[in-house]
């Protein structure tokens, strides 16, 4: 199933949203951590293993 890349409930992507993805090597699993900086508690985490890669967004 391709991701849902579509805007967030209620509002819509803005000039001023601002996602960032990063791996978090902090902890003893390496974790994918995906963020809305431009947004207060809006993030999701994952172990880094089952990411998605680039090319399975495609």
């Amino acid at each position: 199933m391709p991701p849902d890349t579509g805007v967030r409930p209620g509002g819509d992507a803005g000039e001023d949203d601002t996602v960032v993805g990063s791996i978090d090597t902090a902890a003893a699993e390496e974790t994918f951590v995906i963020a809305d900086i431009s947004a207060d508690g809006a993030w999701l985490s994952m172990p880094a293993a089952e990411a998605p890669t680039l090319l399975r967004w495609r």
